[in-house]
């Protein structure tokens, strides 16, 4: 039972790949692949990488919750976690912006993707000397509500995949919704980003 944390974790490593490949092949950037797909089968795909990201997205929450209640929290479990975040949030903008250009999307998720590289770069460094950035409680929040966001921009840009009302005035107020949600968590991480750039800068300095 104690190995159950880390199975959810290496499970939303891959989960994680196969939402990315699915959204990518929906889009045509698969060779061999999608050119093979009818219409209805890129739908599918498009179903089901929303449906492995919500999985996944489960996981981040149980396995950490699991490692503590059966007291199983393991330096491997430490180290695949935040990776297991961090290509989940990365491959489902990625497979985002593959889907169709978005002007609304475009900015927040290059600011997010910003924010995570420098983040695993500082603890990379930090890492190598000796210097330890513990994950903050905003930051457990900032990784929930990026989930959140991008869970309902996958659904707005997949709108037609899941037979949802046209109209404009539902398309319109979730719209609204996704990418107000996508913004917050934009700021949010870009302050949790900051305050791990001040806190490694005082110790390095």
């Amino acid at each position: 039972m104690k190995s159950l944390p880390n199975i959810l974790t290496g499970s939303r490593l891959v989960m994680a790949l196969f939402m990315f490949v699915a959204l990518a092949a929906a889009a045509g950037a698969v060779p061999f692949v999608s050119e093979q797909l009818t219409a209805e089968s890129q739908l599918r795909l498009e179903r089901w990488a929303f449906y492995a990201f919500v999985v996944a997205s489960v996981t981040d929450f149980f396995d950490g919750w699991l490692a503590r209640k059966l007291d199983a929290v393991s330096v491997w479990g430490a180290i695949l976690d935040p990776i297991g975040d961090k290509i989940l949030v990365c491959g489902a903008l990625l497979g985002l912006m593959a889907l169709g250009p978005n002007a609304m999307v475009v900015l927040p998720a290059g600011l997010i993707l910003f924010r995570e590289f420098t983040v695993s770069a500082l603890r990379e460094v930090g890492a190598g000397k000796g210097l330890k950035l513990p994950v903050t409680l905003l930051a457990k929040w900032k990784t929930t509500l990026q989930l959140v966001a991008i869970g309902a921009e996958m659904i707005l840009a997949s709108w037609g995949a899941f037979g949802l009302s046209p109209e404009p005035s539902v398309m319109g107020g979730f719209t609204l919704l996704a990418h107000g949600l996508l913004w917050l968590a934009t700021v949010i991480t870009l302050i949790t980003g900051a305050q791990y750039w001040e806190a490694a800068r005082k110790a390095l300095t």
